[in-house]
């Protein structure tokens, strides 16, 4: 079994992995374009897997958990290269949701 790493310890080595290479993390709008990209190959699969259009013979197919791990990649290097901790914006947010939408669904 493979041992659970923190967002923090992900994105450090997001960090050491682009930090080895002298062009660096790509620019902000380059970014948003990737993270569009993977958005599309993530739904695209999930279309396939579960949706009505399924891939065609000459499609390549990947795997849900491929296209996840491609969309958290990029986001890892988004957040990196503009100094957000993303321990930090999950934390506000999940207590943001909790607040606002406390009487919004049926508790279990």
């Amino acid at each position: 079994m493979t041992e659970s790493k923190s967002l923090e310890s992900l994105q450090q080595e997001v960090h050491a992995y682009i930090s080895s290479f002298k062009e660096g993390y790509f620019p902000p709008m380059e970014l948003m374009a990737r993270l569009t990209e993977e958005l599309g190959e993530l739904a695209r699969e999930v279309q396939h897997v579960y949706g009505m259009k399924k891939k065609k013979s000459t499609e390549e197919i990947s795997t849900l958990e491929e296209e996840t791990g491609d969309l958290l990649f990029v986001l890892i290097c988004f957040a990196n290269s503009q100094g957000i901790s993303l321990e930090n914006a999950l934390s506000t947010v999940l207590s943001k949701f909790k607040e606002r939408d406390a009487d919004r669904w049926t508790k279990k």
